[in-house]
């Protein structure tokens, strides 16, 4: 068996065809890591079953890293927010998580090494109206994020969050007008928003074999925001 230390790692990333998930790709494939990257046709993360599937077929081709990065946020107040949209959030965002932590980590330990990082938010710790499925799922995360590194800890497994605060994507211009990101970096100390590759960077560190001692953590990485 080869030592994690000398072979080529390959890490597997949900959600990375935009904003930060493509971030962290570029990032990690700069560092010498394969990436593989599901489309939605192969590991569809609504659908348990897809990932399950996915996972049988998978499980055997040697993740060392697993980046969940995949979220969905559907804004609704409490009083608005439907079933439909409550049980997709916890899906996407938290259940299939599990599923594929369950499903990778046993190659991990057989290697005694892994790198598991999931992207969660900063609305895990703090929050806004209309975001309550979203930070429910996200303080979920943390919480998971917690037990299994307690869990994993003996076999060389590192795993961590990382709490992004306003980053630049496809996804807070949609939740939020031109107008409001102007207010949002108003109330941010650095005054702008996050870049998907700062948030990369983050994670390339967590992920890699330099970090040899970090694990069960939830970091903001916000430019500030939560300070205030």
């Amino acid at each position: 068996m080869i030592s994690p230390t000398e072979k080529k790692l390959k890490a597997l990333i949900t959600g990375a065809s935009r904003g930060i998930g493509a971030a962290i790709v570029i990032e990690l494939e700069s560092q010498g890591i394969e990436v593989i990257t599901p489309s939605r046709n192969i590991l569809d993360l609504g659908d348990p079953i897809s990932v399950e599937n996915y996972i049988t077929k998978e499980k055997s081709s040697g993740i060392d890293i697993l980046v969940n990065n995949a979220g969905i946020n559907f804004l609704n107040d409490i009083t608005d927010i439907n079933d439909r949209d409550w049980q997709s959030m916890i899906q996407i965002n938290l259940t299939s998580v599990m599923q594929l932590i369950r499903g990778f980590s046993p190659y991990m330990k057989q290697q005694n090494w892994g790198r598991i990082i999931n992207i969660s938010s900063i609305f895990s710790i703090v929050t806004k109206e209309s975001r309550g499925a979203y930070s429910a799922t996200k303080a979920g995360l943390n919480g998971l994020t917690r037990t299994v590194a307690v869990e994993l800890a003996p076999y060389g497994i590192l795993v961590n969050a990382v709490c992004p605060g306003y980053v630049q994507t496809d996804l807070t211009v949609a939740n939020n007008s031109p107008e409001q990101i102007l207010q949002i970096s108003s109330h941010i100390p650095i005054k702008r928003l996050a870049q998907p590759a700062e948030i990369a960077k983050l994670v390339s560190f967590l992920s890699s074999k330099e970090n040899s001692y970090m694990t069960g953590q939830s970091l903001l990485i916000d430019g500030g925001f939560t300070c205030l």
